[in-house]
């Protein structure tokens, strides 16, 4: 049987929008409103954040509030690795999806030898680096942190000299070396890349199941086609962000992106995932409730995290 954990994460310093950080209190809102014992199951663990930096001002407009990223990923990168080597199987209530960093660096620290393969479903992809990140928002990096890239070669921002040793402080947390190997990461959903992204995509072959693949082949095909192609991976990891979801359910996420799955294939697709006994840990992220009406995106993303939860239960 799995040791579960929870972990709670309320960072939201590297999104764009306000709001992630009440995500987690969101989720626990929803599960009373539908009468769920839930969070009655599992003692939590809170990461500290570092949400205090963003009265502090920004002083890297290529990697917003950097100093204070780079706090809190390292913040979850010892707590996951802490939990690991005691054998718990972490499920993790974030906000902003930088985290997702240290979440990587700490499996891999706690087993450094095991290959880690990780299965992100987004409407993102979450390669920029500060050479070419659009907005500076260190949520779309957190991939590429782990990954140590910096894709000089499409390189549009020139970051300070400050910002370049935090991005490098950073990619070395949990040791000095790629976490994961780009080609290691399988995309569910993902919709909305920039160029850089792209190029990087291309280069390392990396696949993504777009949302008309999953509606092509069926949530389970495609399932077992993404454990396939990370069938040499030792462990798995796999972060879920709402904003897969379409924006027709909830707009209650602070970067919805038209043309993504339904609350029924992302329930089906992370209860079939998560039955794979090489995944090591689960992600939640993303949810905005100052972005909803009745915290409709927190009651479905509630949903998934229950019945993810109970076949990975059910299952071992």
């Amino acid at each position: 049987m799995r040791k579960i954990k929870l972990v709670e994460v309320r960072s939201e310093i590297a999104a764009g929008t306000r709001g992630a950080s009440l995500g987690v209190d969101a989720l626990k809102i929803a599960s009373l409103d539908k009468k769920s014992n839930f969070f009655s199951q599992f003692e939590p663990i809170h990461v500290p954040d570092a949400n205090n930096f963003l009265w502090k001002g920004n002083k890297h407009p290529y990697a917003n509030y950097i100093d204070g990223v780079y706090q809190v990923v390292k913040n979850v990168a010892s707590t996951i690795e802490s939990l690991r080597l005691e054998k718990k199987f972490p499920i993790i209530l974030a906000g902003d999806h930088s985290t997702a960093a240290g979440t990587i660096m700490g499996i891999k620290g706690a087993h450094p030898d095991k290959r880690l393969g990780v299965i992100w479903i987004d409407a993102h992809a979450d390669l920029h680096t500060p050479y070419t990140t659009p907005s500076g928002n260190m949520h779309g990096m957190p991939l590429a942190m782990a990954a140590h890239l910096d894709n000089l070669a499409c390189q549009i921002n020139q970051p300070s000299q400050e910002t370049r040793a935090y991005w490098d402080r950073i990619k070395k947390i949990g040791g000095d070396s790629p976490k994961i190997n780009p080609k290691d990461i399988v995309y569910i959903s993902v919709r909305d890349t920039e160029e850089p992204e792209n190029s990087l995509i291309k280069e390392f072959g990396i696949t993504n199941f777009t949302t008309e693949i999953v509606r092509e082949l069926g949530v389970m095909e495609v399932a077992k086609q993404a454990l396939e192609l990370l069938k040499d991976c030792d462990q798995l990891y796999i972060s879920f962000d709402v904003d897969s979801l379409d924006p027709s359910i909830s707009l209650g996420t602070g970067t919805p992106v038209p043309n993504g799955l339904t609350v029924e294939e992302a329930i089906e697709l992370n209860a079939e995932l998560i039955k794979d006994k090489r995944v090591c840990c689960w992600e939640i992220v993303e949810v905005n409730p100052t972005l909803d009406s009745e915290n409709t995106m927190a009651e479905i993303a509630f949903e998934v995290l229950e019945i993810t939860t109970k076949s990975l239960v059910n299952h071992f």
